[in-house]
């Protein structure tokens, strides 16, 4: 090899070396503080606070990456927040006790599980306003969407039950039988399977989502904590449907899961009461929110170890990751 070729060589090393990882913004809901903890990804600082509404808890951002959603659960609204000024806009229509939402693959509509009136609403966020109501069990509040967006699923804490509901004629299609009180829905990406967690009954159903049957009931033990204290809430699949993660509340750990064997292959001691998840958009952390310490905690994807915990607001309830 030629010096000239040595030498671009290394420059072209140094390069890729120096690159930084993905820097994204990380939004974390405060569920006591009543408000947003806006983190920065890359450096693992908490960059700015947002005041909010009451009770904040699920959290998303609008496909165009221009607006925060927050449900404000105790002022009954779905806050819209700025996301350069991190202003508030404006709101949508939610109905009472809005815990968890989703957005359909278009962002067009948005799915919102109201808890106290055991109702789905769907609302146009072109219009901003409400097309729908759908009645589904009690105390809805896990909400997944299959990636053609043809079908949305809620979870029933009470009743105990999936629904699966054609976002078309907002009908229920399939009622599935889960263990108690199941907080979260999570398609895989190519909508071959839905995994619902079951928080008191400690599981996590995979539902095959052709047949609608359960295919799988993933549990949990770990040595020197009572099964009563394994709750899982939060999940999130890889996009490659090979890894999954489960938080398990107060077990304090996040399980790693392979998505084809359904094993569980490593549990990961993060903050007090781990309850949601979020994966970066590169795939190389996963973040944690753990309520009881009022921190989240980063995780490597490659090594499923814990990098970091952070401390944020008072009680950390949501988590979602947006580009900077």
């Amino acid at each position: 090899m030629q010096l000239s070729q040595l030498l671009f060589s290394g420059t072209l090393a140094l390069a890729v070396a120096a690159t930084p990882a993905g820097a994204y913004k990380v939004y974390v809901s405060n569920e006591k503080d009543n408000t947003i903890s806006v983190v920065d990804s890359e450096k693992m600082e908490v960059v700015k606070t947002i005041k909010v509404g009451q009770r904040p808890r699920g959290i998303t951002v609008t496909k165009d990456g221009k607006y925060i959603l927050l449900c404000a659960s105790d002022d009954d609204t779905v806050e819209m927040i700025d996301a350069q000024t991190f202003e508030q806009v404006g709101t949508l229509p939610s109905g009472p006790d809005p815990e968890l939402f989703i957005l359909n693959p278009d962002g067009s509509k948005l799915y919102i599980a109201n808890e106290d009136d055991n109702l789905i609403t769907v609302v146009d966020m072109a219009e901003k306003a409400v097309v729908a109501e759908v009645p589904v069990g009690v105390e809805p509040e896990g909400m997944g969407i299959s990636p053609d967006g043809k079908t949305m699923v809620n979870t029933s804490e009470t009743t105990n039950m999936a629904h699966f509901i054609d976002t078309a004629s907002h009908e229920i299609t399939h009622n599935v039988l889960v263990d108690s009180r199941p907080r979260f829905a999570e398609y895989k990406a190519d909508g071959s399977e839905v995994w619902i967690s079951a928080e008191i009954g400690g599981t996590v159903s995979v539902i095959d989502d052709k047949t609608r049957t359960i295919k799988k009931k993933i549990t949990f033990e770990i040595p020197g904590l009572r099964a009563e204290a394994i709750q899982p809430v939060g999940v999130r699949i890889t996009k490659d449907g090979k890894k999954a993660y489960v938080a398990l509340g107060p077990a304090n750990r996040v399980a790693v899961i392979n998505g084809e064997t359904y094993e569980v292959e490593k549990y990961i001691l993060v903050g007090q009461r781990v309850w949601q998840l979020a994966i970066t958009p590169d795939e190389k952390m996963v973040i944690s929110t753990n309520g009881v310490s009022n921190d989240i905690t980063f995780i490597d994807i490659a090594t499923d170890e814990a990098v970091k915990s952070l401390t944020v607001g008072g009680l950390p309830w949501g988590i979602v990751v947006a580009p900077n």
